[in-house]
């Protein structure tokens, strides 16, 4: 087996993939699922029965399952393509909702209304999953609705790319879609991605990738699967069995062995050759959910664009890496990827400037870990000393300091044609640079306010300057429990006297 591949070409080599995401279509048939997460305190046990009583605070809803996987190509800047079935209710109607603000994203929803949309909600206190309650509907689709799938998927999959198929076993992707959806594939050419699940695989035979992790391989294949060779074993029976192109064995912390033709055509059983190791990247791991979803999706991707299995493999095994150091069912960036490519280390400057996508996933990562968020804001065109100090003080008043800079545009705006002095990218670099800034993130908004709503900040600092009812978010901060804290302003100091003086 060959241990620790890199694809032939380096980690760099990857980055011409990353950005070839951009350009491909990938459609995704599967189960679709509403994530529910509350959030809570636990303070006490309830009188009733020796059960603890969460307090809830908040709640959050997100795509999962087969909505995961269109999610995170969507993250990668593909263009996605999803076939699903709703029930008639509420959670359908929210599942619409958050299809439809994913950029790029056509989508054939069948409505069902015998079926229940298949809801999971997190019950979480003090970063801890307490339970989880499912509500779904597993039973295989009437007659009806599998025509109405089937007469979705072969429209999408018209101008598709590649394939994935998402099973959760809610009955969605049954033994008579499965094999119609793939034979769909291999009439257009191209490649098909299986995330399978349950013990009898027949129904994916012939499929490009199959994706098992430790445990569906070894329920599937009947064998054990504690060493790498026994995983590779596994995984040859398996492809043999079925006339897989290639097996993708997601093993967690060790990463993944490939069974299989590296370079994979649809619907072939592929070349053989030796088994390939590629290492997990070596991350803080906080929560593992969806990051099969991420796997298949940007293997897919990547086979979209043309690029070898192998390659393909890697560029999924760098964007699982970024997934399990996010909390709950997240997604992995192109530009993630690129940074992590390019090996940047968080700590390092330039991976502090950041898009609102991955500031978002990162803050969440830092409140787990008990973090409190600050938020300033500004033009920050000339640093002098009184941005320094305020900056300071901003860190002082909590545990990461986030900060928002107008863009070039919003600048102009704001200041005037000739303003700013410096590029918005050159004055991230400088804020970057500083000790007290953990975070940069660039709006285009002559306010902050839509990165406050998304943030959502424990305390928010601004000048001594304002007063309270001057500061832009000062109500929407207050209003969920967060602070406002004015700082010192150093006297004496002005970007606008600055540069006044430059031109004199």
């Amino acid at each position: 087996m060959t241990a620790g591949m890199t694809g032939g070409a380096g980690r760099s080599g990857l980055l011409p993939l990353v950005a070839a995401l951009g350009g491909v279509r990938v459609m995704c048939l599967g189960d679709i699922m509403l994530d529910r997460f509350v959030y809570g305190a636990v303070e006490r046990i309830s009188p009733e029965a020796p059960i603890p009583v969460l307090r809830v605070d908040r709640e959050t809803s997100m795509l999962g399952g087969a909505g995961n996987v269109v999610r995170n190509l969507v993250a990668l800047g593909a263009r996605a393509r999803l076939a699903a079935v709703v029930g008639d209710d509420d959670a359908a109607h929210q599942v619409r909702a958050l299809l439809d603000g994913q950029e790029g994203l056509c989508h054939g929803l069948v409505l069902d209304r015998l079926r229940r949309t298949s809801i999971k909600t997190r019950y979480l206190a003090a970063n801890q999953q307490l339970m989880r309650a499912d509500e779904e509907t597993t039973a295989p689709l009437a007659d009806g609705m599998r025509s109405s799938l089937l007469e979705a998927a072969e429209t999408l999959i018209k101008d598709s790319n590649a394939l994935i198929l998402s099973d959760y076993g809610k009955g969605v992707a049954g033994d008579d879609i499965v094999p119609a959806v793939l034979s769909l594939a291999e009439r257009a050419g191209i490649p098909a991605v299986v995330d399978p699940k349950g013990k009898d695989y027949r129904k994916y035979r012939g499929a490009a990738v199959i994706t098992p992790n430790r445990a569906e391989l070894a329920e599937a294949s009947g064998r054990p699967v504690a060493t790498l060779a026994e995983v590779e074993t596994a995984a040859r029976d398996l492809r043999a069995r079925h006339g897989f192109g290639a097996v993708v064995a997601t093993l967690g912390q060790d990463g993944m062995v490939i069974v299989g033709s590296d370079v994979v055509e649809s619907g072939g059983p592929g070349a053989g050759g030796a088994a390939r190791h590629f290492k997990a990247e070596r991350r803080e791991v906080f929560d593992v959910s969806g990051a099969g979803d991420t796997v298949v999706a940007t293997i897919a991707a990547a086979l979209a664009t043309g690029a070898s299995l192998d390659a393909a493999a890697e560029l999924a095994n760098v964007a699982a890496g970024i997934v399990v150091g996010k909390v709950g069912t997240a997604v992995a960036y192109a530009s993630e990827i690129e940074d992590a490519l390019r090996q940047r280390d968080l700590s390092r400057a330039e991976a502090k400037v950041a898009g609102l996508g991955p500031a978002v996933d990162r803050i969440a990562v830092w409140r787990r870990q008990g973090a409190r968020i600050g938020f300033t804001n500004g033009c920050f065109d000339l640093l002098h000393p009184g941005h320094v100090s305020l900056l300071a003080q901003a860190r002082r008043a909590c545990d990461r300091l986030v900060v928002g800079l107008n863009s070039d545009a919003s600048v102009a705006r704001l200041k005037g044609p000739e303003r700013p002095i410096q590029s918005e990218a050159a004055r991230a670099a400088v804020l970057a640079s500083l000790a007290s800034v953990d975070l940069v993130v660039i709006f285009d908004e002559d306010t902050p306010l839509r990165l406050l709503e998304a943030l959502r900040p424990d305390v928010l600092v601004k000048g001594a300057d304002y007063r309270l009812e001057q500061v832009v978010g000062a109500d929407l901060v207050q209003g969920y429990g967060g602070r406002v804290a004015l700082a010192t302003i150093e006297p004496g100091y002005s970007t606008t006297a600055t540069i006044a003086r430059i031109a004199t």
